[in-house]
């Protein structure tokens, strides 16, 4: 196993990033590009999970670590809700969203796991 020396060797923020680019790519299409404020919601909540699991790593202290991943854990499930409106609205098709959803709970339970092994004990909804 390599050892972690910085953010971007985290598992679990190349499955962010991968989470990003993905909300960024679907809003680039014409009808969900119009919708200013649901664009603005979900690029910023996803830009905000991984941007959080990068600024508690290198803070370099345990708990503030844990609470970026709460923070980050959250901004995931925001994505998730936001998506449920890009469903909703029609800007995306049923398989896509089951397929960024999934990433997105996938990306939670990484972030969970990773809060329990430094010293969480929240049981997780996942």
């Amino acid at each position: 196993m390599a050892k972690v020396e910085k953010f971007e060797d985290l598992f679990v923020w190349q499955q962010a990033r991968t989470l990003m680019q993905e909300i960024y790519r679907i809003s680039k299409c014409t009808a969900f590009a119009r919708d200013f404020r649901l664009v603005g919601q979900i690029q910023g909540a996803a830009i905000s999970v991984m941007g959080n699991i990068a600024e508690g790593f290198d803070r370099g202290r345990r708990a503030e670590f844990h609470q970026f991943l709460s923070i980050a854990k959250g901004s995931c499930g925001e994505v998730r809700s936001h998506l449920y409106v890009a469903l909703d609205a029609g800007y995306i098709l049923q398989e896509e969203f089951d397929r960024i959803k999934k990433l997105c709970l996938d990306v939670s339970g990484l972030i969970n796991r990773l809060r329990m092994s430094i010293g969480g004990w929240e049981a997780t909804n996942d």
